[in-house]
């Protein structure tokens, strides 16, 4: 019996040694992967006033056509007003950093004086969280109020995200909303708001679906290697030839 549990805790032992790399690999990139796909400024490319390129999709939300159309509005009201207007998505900030805070670094990066800042415009949104924040030059606040920045960034932003993150129709509506007040016309205004009850749902985000897949993972390679050495062990006792024939 002695001899068995030996044996059997031995080849416990030397499969637990094959499998714990594994085990640490699954585990590192459960805890870890989130903050490596951290977006901070420094990794955004540098641009400057006049740079033809008015949207920045990091978090590859937008699609090309609609990316197309809202780079040719932009692009044109630049033409026509001097005024610029950027659109940046980002998939996770840095730790600590806020959207706001993103937004004015970023802004001071790529427009670093206050004339370079004078007429831009630069919306920010973390995927991640749909948190929105946008900031606006001196010689934009006549136009664009920062009453009419914030609705922008915190209403025809955030409702169409509300409604089932809805990427495109939000940076369409707040293109159109931009191009329109730079250009001296009324303002549209915010989208209007539906009523609808909500139940709350009962599945799991993508995320805890995630964590969720790897803990499993995890779980069965332990019994895996609880297991297998006993199963193996009894397998090959049994196909043994008998001592009495």
């Amino acid at each position: 019996m002695k001899q068995l549990l030996k044996q059997v805790f031995s080849s416990q032992k030397h499969l637990i040694r094959l499998i714990l790399p594994l085990v640490t690999v699954i585990l590192a990139a459960t805890l870890f992967a989130a903050p490596a796909l951290a977006t901070g400024v420094y990794q955004i490319p540098s641009l400057t006033a006049g740079n033809n390129t008015w949207v920045l999709d990091k978090s590859e939300v937008i699609s090309r056509l609609n990316e197309g159309k809202i780079s040719s509005a932009l692009e044109d009201l630049a033409k026509q007003t001097d005024k610029e207007v950027r659109i940046v998505t980002v998939r996770r900030l840095d730790y600590g950093e806020t959207p706001e805070s993103f937004t004015k670094d970023l802004f001071e990066k790529w427009f670093p004086t206050k004339e370079a800042q004078a007429n831009q415009t630069l919306l920010v949104i973390d995927t991640v969280t749909n948190g929105t924040a946008i900031i606006t030059g001196e010689k934009v606040k006549p136009i664009l109020t920062d009453s009419i920045a914030e609705s922008v960034a915190t209403e025809t932003v955030s409702v169409p995200l509300r409604d089932g993150n809805k990427y495109n129709q939000a940076f369409l509506d707040a293109s159109d909303r931009l191009v329109a007040v730079l250009s001296g016309k009324a303002d549209p205004g915010p989208p209007k708001i539906t009523d609808n009850v909500q139940v709350e749902g009962t599945y799991k985000k993508a995320e805890e679906t995630n964590q969720g897949n790897a803990t499993a993972w995890v779980v069965g390679l332990l019994i895996a290697a609880t297991v297998i050495p006993m199963a193996t062990y009894y397998i090959y006792q049994i196909n043994q030839p008998s001592s009495d024939g």
